[in-house]
């Protein structure tokens, strides 16, 4: 039967947008055999069919927001929780224009009030960046350039010398001037420490050498430690360790500068962030007025009040006696 489906009346709005969702995907659906299909819904004016209609809009906006991920805000509330007063009742069966305007108001103070949120998260997240993170951030960097700026004069001082462009290394107090015997003694050494932890074998053009097991990576490591530490993976070619050294000192100029750019980046950011914090919420006038309105006619309206509960004065029964109440008498 639904392959033959044309039409669809709606003669009710339900609760939930997935309720009229699943309606016309009864009849908008692979498989009919109508390329064009009608859909009718019914509303009478002045009737509860207008909040109804609204609350689904508004349930669907939320969850347009959260699925499409294009919402202004990191949280949303949920919606589903939606209760009437009775005065609410009592202005949509007399069809008060104004109760129109608080339901158009009550979404538009509340989408406001979403957006200040955010900001004011926003306007936290800045301050807390401005006062631990970006400090934290620059002092680290400075360190760094410091660390680099010292081990890239230190290298310089050390150069390699010769034609083979290697400089003598010394290993468990011995000092190597020929680079193969170098290189097939910093595997021996490699071998004697098979710790995780960096035990210390010597130096390099003024770096001190540590050496130690990559548990995770199952090979070993060495450590250039000037000012500050360099990794350098070793592998199983003696001399191809060598130029694994040779080719991380030659890195120091391009980290340094590399270091030195991205501090400048982050006191761009700093600076940014001060200007950013200042800003005060772009929609704070609308939202006050709009809320001195809604406020004005909600006392229009008098639902500025709670409903006043209907309470059962008789007393509730109860299975149980009544509790003997009797002087205790001692003898």
């Amino acid at each position: 039967m639904q392959d033959r489906l044309i039409a669809i009346h709606n003669l009710d709005c339900p609760w939930r947008p997935s309720d009229l969702e699943q309606r016309q995907g009864r009849i908008e659906r692979q498989g009919n055999m109508f390329p064009e299909v009608e859909v009718y819904r019914y509303v009478t004016e002045q009737t509860f069919d207008a909040y109804l209609y609204q609350l689904v809009e508004s349930k669907q906006k939320f969850i347009s927001q959260i699925m499409t991920s294009k919402s202004p805000v990191r949280s949303a509330e949920d919606v589903d929780e939606v209760a009437l007063s009775f005065a609410e009742v009592k202005m949509l069966a007399t069809g008060d224009e104004r109760f129109k305007e608080k339901m158009d108001l009550d979404m538009q103070v509340a989408k406001l009030k979403v957006l200040k949120q955010s900001y004011l998260s926003e306007h936290y997240n800045l301050e807390d960046r401005i006062l631990k993170y970006y400090p934290q951030t620059i002092k680290k960097y400075e360190e760094r350039i410091i660390g680099y700026e010292s081990d890239t004069a230190l290298a310089e001082q050390h150069k390699p010398q010769g034609e083979e462009k290697f400089c003598p290394m010394t290993l468990k107090g011995v000092t190597y001037t020929e680079k193969a015997d170098a290189g097939e003694m910093l595997l021996a050494v490699c071998k004697e420490n098979p710790l995780a932890n960096p035990v210390e074998v010597g130096s390099y053009r003024g770096f001190r050498l540590e050496v130690f097991y990559d548990t995770v990576n199952t090979h070993y490591c060495l450590y250039l430690c000037g000012k500050t530490r360099h990794k350098v993976e070793l592998g199983s070619d003696a001399l191809g360790n060598l130029t694994r050294i040779e080719n991380e000192l030659a890195k120091l100029p391009a980290k340094l500068e590399a270091t030195k750019t991205r501090k400048a980046e982050i006191l761009e950011q700093l600076a940014n962030a001060k200007s950013e914090v200042q800003k005060p919420f772009a929609f704070e006038d609308e939202l006050k007025e709009k809320t001195d309105r809604l406020n004005a006619l909600n006392i229009e309206l008098n639902l500025d009040e709670k409903d006043t509960p209907v309470l059962d004065t008789e007393p509730e029964q109860s299975d149980e006696p009544p509790e003997r109440k009797c002087v205790n008498w001692e003898r």
